[in-house]
């Protein structure tokens, strides 16, 4: 058992997530105690600069990280902004803020910048929470945390259970988040989301610090910190579910029409565009070339349901691909870059192929070695390219070189540096 699953038995943790169950022998037996209310109660939700105002005077006074959720609407609602922040800090409480009725909060962000945030997958949340004016200056990811550590499984439910021995009920985490008013049970389980992530921070750090992996954690900490927001994605359309069938530049041109006109129907609408038009409802199209209204609704996707008016916008699309002269038919695949797919290395070039079987057997091994996934100990995309244009002269030097080229932390260089010098010379 590790330190960390040790902390499941500390009792003094275990009394302060909540009421424990009535039944007092699953605390002693060590079973899992149900954590069925936030320590002080659902707090009201903040919609109103007033109410705002005190919760960032009452996170400026608190002391200790700030443990930080954001609930979304995906599937529900367009793009992927927040539609509650939950926080909580010693000396402050619990908060639940509604970012729509307070779309800005730059104040409460800047109120914690000294602040280390406690974050599960940060990257989820980041980009939202940037959105409102919240950016943290440093943090501490748990998810990250528990597959540095080895864990198994590093849901929010699994680590609390696992490390603290509370269970967390998971049913409202698929809900439309952009109801309003929101439903007790779904503010409870919001509050309870933040309720241990404090608690979940100090018990992994020990268990990072015993395996002697804090450092490196630190360090993908900082980086995921200090990381600019993600550009935006190029010809997105060609990420269509499904787009493995579509061969023909024709039909690729119906794909792109399709969900352009669906993607701006859902921004409009504010929706998913998943409720808009399915993406097998946009290959089938693609496929099926309807020359008309009739023919369209035959199609799987669009006969059910589906209006006049509707089906006549969809076939507008097609045809609009369908007139497109041959130089404006978007090409096949996306441009390249960096090296091509490992599957066709074999053929363009063996001794590459070599090269990186040979990688991958080696950070497989320091991976199983270390106890944590092979993409958190070096990425496989920056595998591939070290080993498709390996430097010209092989050494630790020059390896270290360019893997921190490719964004590797120095933990990382450190570590996987001579496993691939090794294969590389192999």
């Amino acid at each position: 058992m590790t330190d960390a699953q040790d902390t499941a038995a500390d009792s003094s943790l275990r009394t302060t997530g909540g009421t424990p169950p009535d039944d007092a022998e699953s605390s002693a037996t060590g079973a899992p105690i149900p954590l069925l209310e936030p320590r002080e109660g659902i707090p009201p939700v903040v919609a109103d600069e007033a109410a705002l105002a005190r919760v960032v005077a009452a996170f400026a006074a608190g002391s200790g990280p700030v443990a930080v959720d954001a609930e979304r609407a995906s599937g529900y609602r367009y793009g992927q902004r927040a539609y509650l922040v939950q926080l909580r800090r010693e000396g402050a409480g619990t908060a639940l803020i509604d970012p729509v009725a307070c779309p800005d909060l730059s104040g409460l962000g800047e109120a914690l910048s000294g602040v280390e945030w406690v974050l599960h997958a940060a990257t989820q949340d980041l980009p939202c929470l940037r959105e409102i004016g919240m950016l943290p200056g440093s943090l501490f990811d748990t998810e990250l945390a528990g597959r540095l550590a080895g864990f198994p499984r590093v849901g929010l439910g699994a680590m609390v259970e696992g490390v603290l021995g509370f269970v967390l009920e998971k049913g409202h985490s698929a809900v439309d988040w952009s109801t309003r008013p929101l439903p007790e049970p779904w503010l409870r389980y919001a509050a309870l989301d933040v309720e241990l992530l404090v608690d979940l921070r100090d018990a992994l750090e020990k268990e990072l610090d015993r395996q002697g992996k804090l450092e490196w954690a630190r360090q993908e900490f900082d980086a995921i910190a200090a990381a600019p927001p993600a550009e935006p994605r190029k010809d997105p359309w060609r990420r269509t579910s499904g787009m493995h069938k579509v061969r023909r530049r024709r039909q690729l041109a119906v794909v792109r029409e399709l969900w352009e006109m669906r993607d701006r129907i859902a921004q409009k609408r504010d929706v998913s565009p998943g409720k808009v038009l399915s993406d097998a409802a946009i290959v089938e199209a693609a496929l099926g070339l309807p020359p008309n209204v009739h023919a369209l609704a035959g199609l799987n996707g669009f006969g059910h349901r589906m209006g006049r008016r509707q089906l006549e916008q969809w076939q507008t699309a097609v045809d609009r691909a369908k007139a497109l002269p041959d130089a404006a038919l978007p090409q096949p695949g996306q441009p390249v870059t960096g090296p091509p797919p490992p599957r066709a290395w074999a053929d363009k070039d063996p001794v590459a192929a070599a090269r990186l079987s040979a990688a991958r057997a080696a950070v497989s091994a320091l991976a199983e070695q270390l106890n944590m996934p092979q993409e958190n100990l070096i990425t496989p995309d920056t595998v591939r390219r070290l080993c498709w244009e390996p430097p010209r002269v092989v050494d630790a030097e020059s390896v270290g070189a360019a893997l921190e080229g490719y964004g590797a932390r120095p933990w990382q260089v450190e570590q996987v540096t001579p496993a691939l010098v090794t294969a590389l010379t192999a």
